[in-house]
């Protein structure tokens, strides 16, 4: 049995609780508890905006237009903010408006006290991104700073594609709350890429420059076995959680399961560098590590995206993206921002009623596109005092 309660009381707190089976989750979310909040954002020159600024005074904002009206481009820019890139474009220089040169954001947010962030690309394509007219002189310090969860209608990618992407999945969860594991994951690609540079040029290099491959199989395994440790213990919780969210979306009709698979649940990666160093030497990269890791999707034990239709492949992503903003929001002291784009395609009315009735539960910011002005204002008819409705 499944059970969704939202109890309001005073109208300063709100209680959620749900109930699958055995498993028992509540949430108590208090309403005057530190509540980070984009006050306002200006872009200039950043994708199809020109200029333009927008200012935010609710918590949930829900912003509509046609197709190319800039609202997934609002989200992205909210993304900046946080991450210091882009949520779809690797390449800064993709973000600028056509034809120009240079960009511009700047917001306000909010936790305890209002902070000021910036980020510049100059013409000549150096970057500089600053928090309270301070300059990072490395961006991954920015990254946790301000969270948010982006979900997108592009990350059923997370289903169907390579283990990249859901290692990428974890990376992001985890690197907002551990700073830790961030620096241990970028010294990792770092001693990964020299290993697997070693490794091209082995024929031509001396038995002495060969000699150096043992250090960076102990670095790798240093770096690589702190890193296994933190995802396999972060993946059993999200795994629980993406679970008791998918079962609420779906009415507890479907079962899923994630498991997170490495080898070094098996061996300590130092043996497995070395058992099958021949290996890598006649393949010239590095086989074995924490870079070849999955997560495993299952629906009632079948592989998730050979069985599932669209409607359970989004109420999935829901579960692992609402996962992921759970866990963030139990290890910092605000909730994270939450980015909902284009959320209402190919849910059915059903899980559509359940995902506002958990969006309306959070004690977060929520961002909201859709094309359909009348849809999204009749999804949340009974709580207008919440929404700011932007059309573009």
């Amino acid at each position: 049995m499944l059970r969704f309660d939202l109890l309001y009381e005073n109208k300063k707190r709100i209680k959620t609780k749900i109930e699958v089976g055995s498993i028992n989750i509540t949430y108590a979310l208090s309403l005057s508890a530190t509540l980070l909040f984009l006050q306002n954002i200006s872009l200039y020159q950043f994708k199809n905006y020109q200029e333009r600024i927008f200012t935010f005074d609710k918590r949930i904002i829900c912003l509509t237009g046609m197709n190319g009206s800039g609202k997934t481009t609002l989200l992205d820019a909210i993304y900046f903010m946080c991450f210091t890139k882009s949520y779809f474009v690797h390449s800064d220089a993709m973000s600028v408006t056509k034809g120009k040169a240079g960009m511009r954001i700047a917001a306000t947010m909010s936790d305890d006290k209002a902070h000021k962030v910036l980020c510049i690309l100059r013409e000549s394509g150096k970057k500089e991104f600053s928090c309270d007219e301070v300059l990072y002189t490395q961006f991954s310090k920015h990254i946790g700073r301000f969270s948010c969860v982006f979900i997108a209608p592009d990350d059923t990618d997370l289903i169907s594609d390579g283990g990249e992407i859901r290692r990428k999945f974890l990376d992001i969860l985890i690197s907002q709350t551990n700073p830790n594991y961030m620096s241990d994951l970028i010294r990792y690609n770092k001693v990964l890429a020299q290993r697997n540079a070693l490794l091209k040029q082995w024929q031509q290099l001396s038995i002495e420059d060969q000699s150096i491959i043992g250090i960076y199989n102990q670095q790798l395994h240093e770096f690589g076995t702190r890193i296994f440790t933190v995802r396999n213990d972060v993946a059993a919780i999200i795994a629980q959680k993406a679970n008791s969210i998918y079962q609420f979306l779906s009415d507890e009709r479907e079962q899923v399961t994630i498991q997170y698979v490495s080898r070094l649940a098996e061996k300590p990666l130092l043996d497995l560098l070395e058992q099958n160093q021949l290996k890598d030497i006649q393949s010239q990269r590095t086989n074995y590590g924490i870079h070849k890791d999955d997560l495993v999707f299952t629906l009632n034990e079948m592989p998730f995206k050979q069985v599932a239709s669209q409607g359970q492949r989004k109420s999935f992503l829901f579960g692992l993206k609402l996962a992921e903003y759970e866990w963030i929001k139990s290890h910092k002291s605000h909730s994270p921002l939450l980015l909902l784009d284009d959320i209402f395609e190919k849910l059915d009315i059903e899980r559509s009623q359940k995902l506002i009735d958990y969006i309306v539960a959070t004690n977060s910011q929520v961002f909201i596109t859709d094309t359909h002005f009348e849809r999204i204002e009749r999804a949340f008819t009974e709580h207008k005092e919440l929404v700011q409705m932007i059309t573009l």
